[in-house]
C-alpha cells in the first residue's frame, strides 16, 4: 500500500507532519480527517522526497508549452480532465509527465485542477495556483491559462537572453584562467631555472611570479581546500537567513549589477502582480502570492507591510511611494491605474518597461564586460612577459 508523507493542523491549530498509508491520496485525506487533523498537503512520499529533483527537471519553457497547450484545449471546450489526460498521453517520458499523470489521478478523484497542482509546489507555485483558481472562479480559466504561457514565455526569453550574453565572458574566463596555469605550473618554473643557475638578481615582479608559480606548483592542494572550504561556509551561510538579507541588501547597492537586478526584479514584481488582477484575484491576497514570487528579501520584507497597510485601507500607490525601492513611474502608473480603474493594465504595462530598460541595460553592459577581460587577460600575460624578460634584459647588460 502506498505511503504518503503529509503536513496538516490538529484541532488545536498547530501545524504537524508524519506520513499515513492509504491506497488512494483520497483514502489518506480521509484517514486525517478521522484522525481530526486538517490537511495542508499531502503528497506521496516517494514525491515528497525528491522535489529538488522536480525543480530541476521540469523547465520553464517545458512548462510553459504545456500551459498553452492546456490553454488551447479548453479553450476547443475539452473538459478539464480530458485536456489533462490528452497532455499526459502526449508528453515524452520525464518528470513533466509523471507530474501531469499525478495531476490526472488527482482530478479523477474529483479534485479541482488548483487543487491538483497545488500538491506539486516545485513545478507549480504559488503565483500560478493562485491565477489557476481565479480562473477556475470567473469560468475563464483558458484565458488565465494563455496569459499564464505568455507570462512564462517571457520569462524564459529574459534568463534566455541572460545566459547567451553571459556565454563568450564565461569562455574567456575559464580558458583565460587555464592558460595562467599552464604557463605557472609548467613555463614559468623552467625558464626560473636558468634565472637560478646563472644567480642572477631578480626584479621584484620576477620574485612575485616565482612565489605565485610555486604556489600554484606545490600549494595546489590548499588551494583546492580553499575553495571547499569556501563552498562549505557559503552553504552554511545560505541558511542564516540574517545574512540572506544582508546579501540581498548588498546586491541592490552595486554600480552596475544592482541596477541590472532592481529593474529585473520590479519587472517579475509589476508582470506578477499585475496578472493575478487581471485574473480576478484579490488585491490582497495577489499582494501575498507577489511577495513569494519576488527573490529578493529586501522587497519581500516591504511588501509585506504594504499588504498590511491595504488591509488597513491603505493604497498600493501610496505604500509604493514610501519606500525608496520603487522609481517614481511605478508609483506615478500605479496612481494612475487605482484612479482609472485599470491598475492590472497599467502594472502590466510597467513590467513591461523594466523589462525593456533590462534587456538594454543587458546589452550595453556585455558590450562594455568583453573588452574589459580581454584588457584584464592582456595585462595578466604583459605582467608575466615582462617578469620573464626583465632579468634576461639584465643579464644581456652584464655581458655587454
Amino acid at each position: 500500500m502506498p505511503t504518503f508523507r503529509y503536513s496538516a493542523f490538529n484541532a488545536g491549530g498547530t501545524e504537524v507532519s508524519g506520513t499515513v498509508d492509504a491506497a488512494t491520496l483520497n483514502d489518506a485525506r480521509v484517514q486525517l480527517k478521522q484522525k481530526g487533523l486538517y490537511a495542508k498537503e499531502i503528497a506521496p512520499a516517494a514525491e515528497a522526497g525528491s522535489k529538488w529533483r522536480l525543480k530541476t527537471g521540469v523547465s520553464v519553457e517545458d512548462l510553459s508549452l504545456a500551459t498553452r497547450r492546456l490553454a488551447t484545449l479548453l479553450g476547443s471546450a475539452v473538459p478539464v480532465y480530458e485536456a489533462v489526460a490528452t497532455l499526459w498521453e502526449q508528453e515524452p517520458a520525464g518528470e513533466l509527465k509523471r507530474v501531469l499523470g499525478r495531476v490526472r489521478d488527482r482530478l479523477a478523484e474529483g479534485q479541482g485542477l488548483a487543487q491538483s497542482l497545488s500538491a506539486e509546489p516545485a513545478v507549480f507555485s504559488e503565483s500560478y495556483v493562485g491565477m489557476v483558481a481565479a480562473g477556475e472562479a470567473s469560468g475563464a480559466l483558458e484565458v488565465v491559462l494563455e496569459r499564464l504561457a505568455e507570462f512564462q514565455e517571457g520569462q524564459a526569453a529574459v534568463r534566455s537572453r541572460v545566459i547567451t550574453a553571459l556565454v563568450y565572458p564565461a569562455i574567456m574566463v575559464v580558458v583565460g584562467t587555464l592558460v595562467m596555469l599552464v604557463l605557472l605550473a609548467v613555463v614559468v618554473p623552467k625558464i626560473v631555472t636558468v634565472f637560478e643557475q646563472n644567480k642572477a638578481t631578480l626584479p621584484f615582479i620576477t620574485i612575485v611570479l616565482i612565489k605565485v608559480s610555486t604556489l600554484v606548483r606545490k600549494g595546489w592542494w590548499a588551494l583546492i581546500a580553499a575553495a571547499i572550504a569556501l563552498l562549505y561556509g557559503m552553504k552554511k551561510l545560505s541558511r542564516n537567513e540574517e545574512f540572506l538579507k544582508k546579501r540581498d541588501r548588498l546586491l541592490l547597492q552595486l554600480p552596475v549589477f544592482g541596477q541590472l537586478w532592481r529593474r529585473l526584479v520590479l519587472s517579475r514584481f509589476t508582470k506578477v502582480l499585475g496578472l493575478l488582477l487581471q485574473s480576478g484575484v484579490p488585491i490582497i491576497k495577489s499582494m501575498e502570492i507577489t511577495g513569494e514570487a519576488v527573490v529578493n528579501r529586501e522587497y519581500k520584507t516591504f511588501l509585506a507591510g504594504a499588504r498590511e497597510s491595504l488591509i488597513q485601507g491603505g493604497s498600493l500607490s501610496a505604500a509604493l511611494k514610501s519606500s525608496p525601492l520603487f522609481p517614481p513611474l511605478l508609483t506615478h502608473m500605479a496612481a494612475v491605474g487605482e484612479k482609472s480603474g485599470e491598475l492590472d493594465r497599467m502594472l502590466i504595462k510597467a513590467g513591461e518597461a523594466f523589462e525593456n530598460e533590462f534587456n538594454a541595460s543587458v546589452t550595453r553592459s556585455m558590450a562594455l564586460l568583453e573588452p574589459m577581460l580581454i584588457l584584464g587577460m592582456g595585462l595578466a600575460i604583459g605582467f608575466m612577459v615582462m617578469a620573464v624578460l626583465l632579468p634576461i634584459m639584465q643579464m644581456n647588460e652584464l655581458v655587454k
